[in-house]
């Protein structure tokens, strides 16, 4: 099939707001169907056999062969603005997502100052995001020490629901949790619908100090174990269980957590479950000596794990893959001295998850519409936009990804819209290039160009009922 046939004719304007898109290979549910999807108002109002509404013009959307897909929801995004918005910021993290298929990210609550632990924050962060935003938005809150009383207020505020630490965070104004104060949390959490994200990994008091070239990539393995995973999903198990309280463990690295997790969720756990795209791309035994932008907690893990993990997304033991993007500025991986241990632990990749993950799954058995299950449904239902957002539906937002599966393509710093263009990826084949970008039926991303002004929707999300009036007194 000829370049041409694939893509169809997209002739509407950047910023145009269409009424219809129209292609042989739309992912709905679990099939593929050729059909004319109607938008009105941003909405979605209709799903018709191929070819049969009619209009005319730039409003249609004809795309030929290539894939119409809900738009990718990332849960698990630093921006990190307000505060460190040398490492990204709102403007460069939605342009990068828009380029990426994605039409809605979750940002994390930290590594942006003040981080997103007080109500007042929240309206830090929410007036640093406005006006910059080229795809939604919406937001985590977090748990530190002694915050529980700002948990329920925040959620009437409008974040989607909480991230903690069980082990240091890398920022001394994000401090991690321990049990207690896990147990105030989850008591003020229970009754509501909202979710706790868990950065699973437990301090092992027991070990030895390590020691080894710090350049090597294995020192830096020794020093974050598989145990420090297995303990800390052993402990967000068990509690789980014991409140029944939405529980998510992110951006999962060890396979050997995995029985914990399926013993859990058999037992009536509401729990889910994330892994990465560099968890599902890279393999320790590759990573070159000194090359510190592979750097992540947990950090990325030996070959066979990474086929456990795959494994454990085809029996659907893992729910979601996300980018978890942790940029930051260059001097602060080290390059120099490539230090392993020294080095800022996050890589960035948001732009590229789409095609990160397909690059692997087509020849794993996975599907299209497994492809929107893991990258747009589940993540949808973790935050609370399944109303709206990760499917095609009538009455969702219009939010679409329109890509070609066939397509390959090599990453290289010009194209790439993160503000740091450091990367584990540059170079790399990939398979799955976005053509298109719609978000709310507006056109936002077309042949590698975006609309001049954003227009992404600062999301609040609604898990709890907003508190009643109170009676007067008298």
């Amino acid at each position: 099939m000829s370049k041409e046939t694939r893509a169809g004719s997209i002739h509407a304007m950047l910023g145009s707001k269409l009424n219809g898109i129209r292609s042989k290979r739309v992912v709905i549910g679990n099939s593929i169907s050729a059909a004319d999807i109607i938008i009105t108002d941003g909405k979605i109002t209709n799903i018709l056999p191929w070819g049969k509404l009619q209009s005319s013009g730039s409003q249609l959307l004809d795309v030929g062969e290539l894939v119409v897909m809900a738009g990718i929801i990332d849960p698990h995004v630093h921006v990190n603005e307000p505060g460190r918005t040398a490492w990204e910021g709102f403007r460069t993290a939605t342009l990068s997502a828009a380029a990426g298929g994605i039409t809605t990210i979750v940002d994390m609550p930290l590594n942006s100052l003040p981080p997103t632990t007080t109500v007042s924050n929240f309206h830090s962060k929410l007036q640093a995001a406005r006006g910059q935003c080229y795809v939604d938005v919406a937001f985590w809150g977090g748990v530190i020490p002694d915050n529980q009383a700002e948990l329920i207020p925040m959620l009437h505020a409008g974040v989607a629901g909480f991230k903690c630490f069980l082990i240091n965070s890398g920022v001394p104004e994000f401090p991690h949790v321990n049990l207690l104060d896990l147990n105030s949390a989850m008591s003020e959490l229970k009754g509501t619908n909202s979710v706790l994200l868990f950065h699973a990994e437990l301090e092992d008091t027991r070990s030895t100090p390590v020691t080894g070239d710090p350049t090597q990539y294995e020192t830096f393995l020794t020093s974050r174990p598989d145990q420090m995973e297995v303990a800390a999903v052993e402990m967000v198990a068990d509690l789980c269980l014991l409140y029944k309280v939405r529980c998510h463990i992110v951006h999962l690295s060890s396979a050997r957590s995995l029985p914990i997790i399926r013993k859990a969720k058999k037992a009536g756990a509401p729990l889910t479950v994330e892994t990465t795209h560099h968890y599902l791309t890279l393999s320790a035994e590759n990573i070159p000596p000194g090359a510190t932008y592979y750097k992540c907690c947990p950090p990325v893990r030996g070959h066979s794990n990474k086929e456990a993990l795959w494994n454990a997304l085809l029996q659907g033991t893992i729910d979601m893959v996300v980018s978890d993007h942790s940029p930051c500025t260059p001097d602060l991986k080290h390059l120099q001295d490539g230090d392993f241990q020294k080095a800022w632990g996050g890589i960035s990749s948001l732009q590229l998850g789409l095609s990160l993950f397909w690059t692997s799954a087509r020849i794993r058995g996975f599907s299209l519409p497994d492809v929107s299950r893991l990258l747009s449904n589940n993540p949808a239902k973790l935050c609370g936009l399944e109303n709206r957002k990760g499917s095609i539906k009538i009455g969702h937002d219009a939010d679409l990804v329109i890509w070609d599966p066939d397509s390959e393509f090599q990453v290289e710093q010009t194209n790439i819209h993160h503000k740091n263009k450091l990367t584990p990826y540059l170079g790399f084949l990939l398979w799955g290039q976005v053509m298109a970008t719609v978000l709310q039926g507006t056109l936002i991303f077309h042949k590698d160009k975006h609309i001049s002004q954003p227009t992404g929707e600062l999301i609040l999300v609604r898990t709890v009922e907003p508190p009643k009036p109170s009676a007067p007194y008298y």
